[in-house]
C-alpha cells in the first residue's frame, strides 16, 4: 500500500490544535491580534513559528478584502551624496511593517506623472491596502491624487506648511528645532558669523531648516545674511561653499542643511587650507553614517526615524481600520550629535 504525504505545510486547524485554541484565535493571532489575550497570543505566535506556518495571504485577501501589504516608492539612486536617509527610513520602516503583520511593496518611478500611473494600476488591482509617501515638497501632487481617491495613506513629512493640507497624515522630524539648536551650539561655542548652506528654494525641508537657522539667529541678535543654495551632491554644494568662503569677512561656522553639503564644505575649506574644527566650524544634518567616520568626525542632527517608522505605521494601520486618529499630525523631536568638526 502507498502512502501519499501531504507536500503543503501544516494547516491553520494544525496551529489551533497544538495551540490548543480556535481557528478563529489563529487568524485573529494573524490579523487583529489586539483581539487576542497577551498570553494566547504569545503561546499562538510560538506554536507558528514552530510549526513553520505560512499563511495563505492570497486566499486571506480575497477573504478580508486586504493584501497586508504597503506601496512605497523608492528614490532614484544617487551618487556624489552622502545621504542614505532613504535607506534607513526603509529600514525602519519594514520592522514597522512587519511588526504590524504588513509587507512592504516596493517599486520605482521615475517622474511623478510614472509614480501616478503606478498608483492608479495598485488601486485598480488592489495590490496594496495603503500607501506611504516621502521626499515631500510643498506642492508635491501625489498626497492630493490620492486623497482624491480615497487611498489610505501617511506623508513622512508635510506636504503644504500652510496648513492645506489638515485633513491628511502626517509624520515629520521638526527640521525648524533642528536648525535652532545648530545655531545655539555654534553661539555657545563663541560664533557669530553663521552662515547657511542650503537646498533651493523648492525644497520643503530645506526651507524649514532655513527659517529655523534664521530665527535662531535673529533670537541671538546676528543679521541672518549669509545664506547659499546647492543642488544635492558634494561637487556643487563645494562649489557654493567656497563662494562663501571667498566672502569678506568668511564666516566661521556653516550650518549645512545635509551631511552632503557638509562634506562639500569639508572639500572646499580643504582647498583653502582651512581646517574643519579649527578654522571653520561645520554642523550637517541627518547624522549619516559617514558623520561618525569622517576626519573630524562631523557634528549633525539626528533625526529618530525608527519612531517616525514605527508612528507613520501607526497612523496608516489607524486609517485602514477607519479608527478616529487621536494625532494627524506628528512632529517628532531632533537630537543635536556632538562630535570634532564645531
Amino acid at each position: 500500500m502507498t502512502t501519499h504525504r501531504r507536500s503543503e505545510g501544516p494547516t491553520i486547524m494544525e496551529v489551533a490544535r497544538v495551540a490548543q485554541v480556535s481557528r478563529q484565535t489563529v487568524s485573529n493571532a494573524l490579523n487583529a491580534p489586539e483581539r487576542v489575550r497577551a498570553d494566547t497570543l504569545k503561546r499562538v505566535l510560538a506554536v507558528i513559528d514552530e510549526l513553520g506556518y505560512q499563511p495563505n495571504r492570497m486566499a486571506r485577501s480575497l477573504r478580508t478584502q486586504s493584501t497586508r501589504q504597503i506601496g512605497y516608492r523608492l528614490d532614484p539612486d544617487r551618487s556624489d551624496t552622502a545621504s542614505v536617509l532613504q535607506d534607513r527610513f526603509l529600514h525602519a520602516l519594514t520592522t514597522a511593517a512587519e511588526s504590524a503583520g504588513y509587507l512592504l511593496l516596493l517599486f520605482s518611478a521615475g517622474q511623478t506623472t510614472d509614480e501616478l500611473t503606478r498608483y492608479a494600476d495598485m488601486l485598480r488591482t488592489g495590490s496594496v491596502d495603503g500607501f506611504v509617501l516621502s521626499g515631500i515638497d510643498p506642492g508635491d501632487p501625489r498626497p492630493s491624487w490620492l486623497a482624491q481617491r480615497q487611498a489610505p495613506f501617511v506623508c513622512f513629512g508635510t506636504p503644504d506648511p500652510d496648513g492645506s493640507a489638515a485633513d491628511m497624515l502626517t509624520v515629520d522630524v521638526d527640521n525648524a528645532r533642528g536648525a535652532e539648536l545648530v545655531v545655539d551650539h555654534l553661539v555657545a561655542r563663541g560664533h557669530r558669523n553663521i552662515a547657511f548652506l542650503g537646498w533651493p528654494p523648492t525644497s520643503g525641508p530645506g526651507e524649514t531648516r532655513k527659517h529655523g537657522w534664521q530665527r535662531a539667529m535673529r533670537k541671538h541678535g546676528f543679521t541672518p545674511d549669509r545664506c547659499v543654495r546647492a543642488l544635492d551632491s558634494v561637487s556643487d554644494s563645494a562649489r557654493a561653499a567656497r563662494q562663501l568662503l571667498d566672502e569678506i569677512p568668511a564666516p566661521t561656522a556653516v550650518v549645512a542643511a545635509s551631511d552632503t553639503f557638509a562634506m562639500g564644505c569639508y572639500a572646499a575649506a580643504r582647498q583653502q587650507g582651512l581646517e574643519i574644527g579649527r578654522d571653520l566650524a561645520v554642523v550637517g544634518f541627518d547624522d549619516s553614517p559617514t558623520a561618525a567616520v569622517v576626519s573630524p568626525a562631523l557634528t549633525s542632527v539626528r533625526q529618530p526615524l525608527d519612531e517616525v517608522g514605527r508612528t507613520v505605521m501607526r497612523l496608516l494601520i489607524g486609517r485602514l481600520q477607519e479608527e478616529p486618529p487621536t494625532d494627524t499630525h506628528v512632529l517628532l523631536e531632533p537630537l543635536l550629535v556632538v562630535r570634532e568638526s564645531g
